[in-house]
């Protein structure tokens, strides 16, 4: 009698699998803790090992940081953020901005291209809500709408990857703007690399949209020499 194979996948993979959907669907977001493990189990119907394993596999990858004493967070949205994230942090600042270049001007370029109206209006909201937060001095969240401002240009370029690698500059991108914000004569509220860029977004301009991005950039060079 033939022995039956079975093709069914380890439970700690399989339960890897489910959390990585919670967290690149949103359901679990950037920053914030995730259940704990009580709940987890009960909700998954696993033990204890089964789903350490997984979380241990999730933070191997750089999507989960395991904060002893405090619970488990999300760190990024896919394996490729958080395996750039941890790159990052072993380049100078003047390194990544390089790389921001490229991918911003891309992006710029495709999102001109590429835009729906909503990708507009979700810019133009976003700006709206950075100036506000700025004008009150809620740093923080200006910092936040900023950052959503140019996550919403990479999903506008209608490139998933594209998106998926801008989306892990988030850690280092609200460092350096906060580092930033102190330094006297800082305007957190320029149009040149902002306002202009969804005006040329909106009116299809490749090329202005790209010199937007470039002014932008040479401007955080400029900080970072200084």
């Amino acid at each position: 009698m033939a022995l039956s194979t079975s093709h069914r996948q380890p439970l700690a993979d399989e339960i890897t699998g489910k959390l990585r959907d919670m967290i690149h669907s949103g359901e679990w977001p950037l920053q914030q803790r995730i259940p704990s493990e009580t709940e987890l189990m009960a909700g998954l119907g696993v033990s204890r090992g089964t789903l350490r394993e997984a979380v241990k596999a999730l933070a191997h990858s750089g999507m989960l940081e395991v904060r002893r004493g405090d619970g488990t967070y999300v760190r990024a949205t896919s394996e490729i953020s958080g395996a750039a994230r941890r790159l990052y942090q072993d380049h100078t600042e003047e390194h990544i901005l390089e790389v921001r270049v490229g991918l911003d001007t891309q992006a710029a370029r495709l999102a001109a291209k590429n835009a729906t109206p909503d990708d507009v209006t979700a810019m133009r909201a976003l700006l709206t809500d950075r100036d506000a937060a700025w004008e009150i001095t809620d740093y923080a969240a200006w910092a936040r709408a900023d950052w959503g401002f140019h996550v919403r240009v990479a999903l506008a370029s209608a490139n998933p990857l594209l998106h998926e690698l801008y989306i892990s500059f988030g850690e280092v991108f609200h460092q350096d703007l906060l580092r930033q914000q102190p330094r006297e004569g800082f305007d957190g509220l320029p149009h040149e690399g902002h306002g202009a860029l969804v005006d040329a977004i909106a009116a299809g301009d490749s090329d202005a949209a790209v010199a937007s991005v470039n002014r932008n950039l040479n401007s955080c060079a400029e900080w970072l020499r200084s």
